[in-house]
């Protein structure tokens, strides 16, 4: 009996020598997974409740004032274990946990993105024509139209009234809210549509969305439908058809957050591009309270529209946080940013069986096999990349395997199929050594994305365990 389960010496050589990727649904055990299945229910409820930027800043600073963060302040010289938080415009938000080693030493920092695909009302939306109402729109971020039509769709934002008052919107949630959806054409009548290409199907001027049909009882009104539903609007957000002007209102998936699978192994839900990353690298931030480095956690805005513009990444607030909170330790702020590591928390696609064409076989991630380490992003000759040095990614990768994180590494897609970037490259800029560490997903940038719960809760212990370290 011995001798049969001796192992032969290419079968040892086999272990110490080649990759072998461990799948986390046989590597973990069941109370493990028990522990990722219950963190995904708070996930869960944190998609519902954050499905535009907005919305996830205001959770955060709720969840972030619950663990005892408060109010940042440039002005005053915080001590080891001090937590605080920065809101930039109410659409990105910065956590900050003081560490114990000196601010020279270096901060840990992750960064991910709060904003996802979707569809903007653009600002004189309001029309009639052939006696419905409906809103014009213009999407935000790379989608694929036809998967917004005949869906529900809810209405969330703000709209800054004519003497600047402030009007939050969130209907299509609650079961007693009205839903809207964007209109497709019936099969037989999309001969014509059907000969479009696929990008062409529904084109960006047909994504109008359905919000009513009665009319105003007047017969000598015009736009009796257009009149009926802006005095509907008007008596329950008590503003008028100028106040779009100045509005950011964004339709999104009404549907919430569901286990998917018999197995209940993974979640659907829209927006899980990068709120997965961002819920998984706040719930970091939160448990971590006594870190030897200084851990700063930036939720940030516009990454799906290139990361420009006052709240996205590559502007200049994260760098002006830095900076001040330097100043406030007497400490030399290039000697800070340039000691900084980051994880540039951020999705990657998933091998899709259904589609494996684009994919790599040997280089590209999987559902239930962990965080994936993503050493490049960015398309074809890895243009819009920062790429990680050697040292970086194997410092990264001693300090996972040295924790137990199950992890692999991944690209997005095959090398003259397309590729995308994240926000590693502005963080890089800073003189910062950087790499993007994310979960996972299927059917990116759809209004229903998967995830697996395994590789969810591996994403969660990867930022805890660089943020202890």
């Amino acid at each position: 009996m011995e001798n049969e389960t001796k192992k032969t010496e290419a079968e040892l050589m086999k272990e110490k020598l080649l990759s072998a990727p461990k799948n986390a649904g046989l590597a973990l055990s069941e109370e493990k997974i028990k522990k990722a299945d219950k963190f995904c229910e708070k996930y869960k409820e944190f998609l519902d409740s954050a499905k535009t930027e907005r919305e996830a800043v205001k959770e955060t600073v709720k969840l972030a004032k619950e663990c005892g963060f408060e109010k940042y302040s440039k002005d005053k010289k915080y001590k080891a274990g001090d937590r605080f938080i920065y809101i930039n415009r109410g659409k990105s938000v910065i956590l900050c946990t003081m560490g114990t080693d000196p601010l020279e030493s270096g901060l840990r920092i992750n960064a991910a993105h709060i904003d996802s695909p979707r569809v903007d009302l653009k600002q004189h939306p309001l029309y009639e024509d052939s006696e419905l109402a409906l809103f014009k729109t213009h999407y935000y971020g790379g989608i694929k139209k036809y998967q917004w039509t005949a869906i529900p769709l809810a209405l969330h934002g703000v709209v800054i009234k004519g003497n600047r008052d402030k009007v939050i919107v969130n209907i299509g949630e609650d079961e007693n809210d009205p839903i809207f959806c964007i209109t497709d054409l019936l099969p037989h009548l999309a001969t014509n549509q059907m000969k479009r290409n696929l990008a062409d199907g529904v084109k960006g001027e047909e994504l109008n969305i359905l919000i009513g049909s009665r009319p105003f009882r007047d017969d000598k009104a015009s736009e009796r439908v257009k009149l009926n539903i802006m005095k509907l609007i008007n008596e329950k957000y008590d503003i008028v058809e100028d106040d779009f002007m100045s509005a950011e209102l964004e339709a999104v998936p009404a549907f919430k957050a569901r286990d998917l699978g018999f197995d209940r192994s993974m979640v659907g839900a829209y927006g899980q591009d990068d709120r997965v990353c961002a819920y998984t690298a706040l719930r970091a931030a939160l448990k971590c309270e006594a870190p030897k480095k200084t851990c700063v956690t930036v939720l940030t805005d516009k990454e799906e529209t290139g990361s420009d513009g006052n709240t996205g990444l590559n502007s200049s607030y994260l760098k002006y946080f830095i900076y001040d909170l330097a100043k406030s330790q007497n400490a030399e702020f290039t000697t800070v940013i340039s000691n900084s590591e980051c994880l540039s928390a951020d999705v990657n696609s998933a091998l899709d069986p259904t589609f494996p064409d684009v994919m790599e076989a040997r280089n590209c991630s999987k559902l239930n096999y962990g965080v994936v380490v993503t050493k490049f992003t960015g398309a074809r000759g890895k243009s819009g990349t920062s790429d990680a040095s050697a040292e970086f990614v194997g410092r990264v990768r001693n300090l996972l395997d040295g924790k137990g994180v199950i992890w692999q590494t991944g690209e997005l897609g095959k090398v003259d199929i397309g590729g995308g970037g994240t926000v590693a490259q502005y963080i890089a800029n800073l003189n910062i050594d950087v790499i993007d560490v994310g979960v996972p997903v299927l059917s990116m940038h759809a209004p229903f994305e998967v995830t697996s719960k395994l590789d969810i809760y591996m994403a969660y212990k990867a930022f805890l365990t660089f943020f202890e370290d």
